[in-house]
């Protein structure tokens, strides 16, 4: 089996920035581009993405899920990079275009069309360690990619960790290369030193974000999560979740959950932990790994309240239930 990601439609669809403005959207092979080795992305990482996914339908329709609010977010990250400004509703056509383009190659459920808007800074300066690229390249690259649980819901074990953050605070709600670049060297060592899946941060000892997701706590009818700021990534997905338990009449709780507060509230048989991303929409938390010492959240195994959250998320998705929120794009 391939891993996830990296198997790609051969083409893609580009267009570039400079003082005229956006060119035309063209589709181009997907396996190269060229840039000069001055590029402003490769010495000032000038660039962004997004991440989401289209779905088949039993009627063989292309639905993507959420593009709005993915685009509305790749905008806000070109924002505060200095990159030229996107041009959404051009974006969205890319996407539409690109997708459909490609739709005999979306797979059936459980698998799905990952999309990948990338926006990166080109202008070969070097010089302009203090100032933003004036030409940039926006693309959109397609891999189709099959179930995330392929091998089983296995319950994740997480180190928390207070000391530093995932990036700077004030790059938490860019979705950018180099936030997940500087969150390696934290997960590698938790991975060496006491086999964790994903380091929490818990900066000032209040849950926060893991490298790559965001966490949400539920217990009972509560569903805790750290309320917005610009420290940590707006997930799509976790807004998403927290729809889906309020049309639930779940109490979501969107607020500061302290170390304290979350062993407490884990130790608690039924209690669940989880993380939410586009890739696993929810992926069970097991165990937390806190000043030497492992703590079993609930059960230990993947709960009913995560995997019937993620399953009312699918079946919107994949068709199989009312789109009430209006998330799906048909193509």
């Amino acid at each position: 089996m391939t891993a996830f990601g990296t198997v790609f439609t051969p083409e893609m669809i580009a267009s570039r920035y400079d003082e005229s403005g956006w060119s035309a959207p063209e589709v181009v092979p997907s396996d190269s581009i060229t840039l000069h080795p001055g590029a402003h992305v490769f010495h000032y990482s000038s660039t962004c993405f997004e991440g989401l996914k289209a779905f088949r339908h039993p009627d063989g329709s292309i639905n993507i899920f959420r593009m709005d609010r993915n685009i509305q977010r790749m905008a806000q990250s070109s924002h505060l990079l200095s990159l030229p400004e996107i041009d959404k509703k051009q974006l969205e056509q890319m996407i539409v275009e690109i997708t459909a383009r490609f739709a005999a190659d979306v797979p059936e459920p459980p698998g799905s069309m990952y999309i990948r808007p990338t926006h990166i800074g080109t202008e070969p300066a070097i010089g302009k360690a203090a100032a933003p690229s004036t030409t940039s390249l926006l693309y959109v690259l397609l891999s189709p990619v099959g179930d995330y649980f392929s091998g089983g819901s296995t319950a994740l074990r997480l180190l928390l960790k207070e000391d530093g953050m995932r990036c700077a605070p004030h790059m938490g709600v860019i979705k950018s290369g180099g936030n997940y670049a500087s969150s390696l060297p934290s997960m590698m060592q938790a991975r060496a030193e006491v086999k964790a899946d994903q380091v929490l941060y818990c900066p000032d000892g209040q849950v926060q974000e893991t490298g790559a997701a965001n966490f949400l706590l539920i217990d009972g009818n509560e569903i805790i999560t750290r309320a917005l700021d610009s420290t940590f990534l707006h997930g799509v997905t976790r807004d998403s979740v927290l729809t889906l338990a309020r049309d639930l009449g779940m109490d979501v709780q969107e607020r500061d959950l302290s170390i304290e507060e979350l062993l407490e509230r884990s130790a608690k048989p039924e209690t669940e932990a989880t993380l939410s991303g586009t890739a696993a929409v929810l992926a069970p938390v097991g165990t937390l790994i806190y000043e030497g010492k492992e703590y079993t959240v609930g059960s230990g195994q993947p709960g009913p309240m995560t995997s019937k959250l993620r399953q009312m998320m699918n079946d919107i998705q994949w068709g199989r239930s009312e789109d009430t929120h209006n998330w799906l794009t048909r193509v």
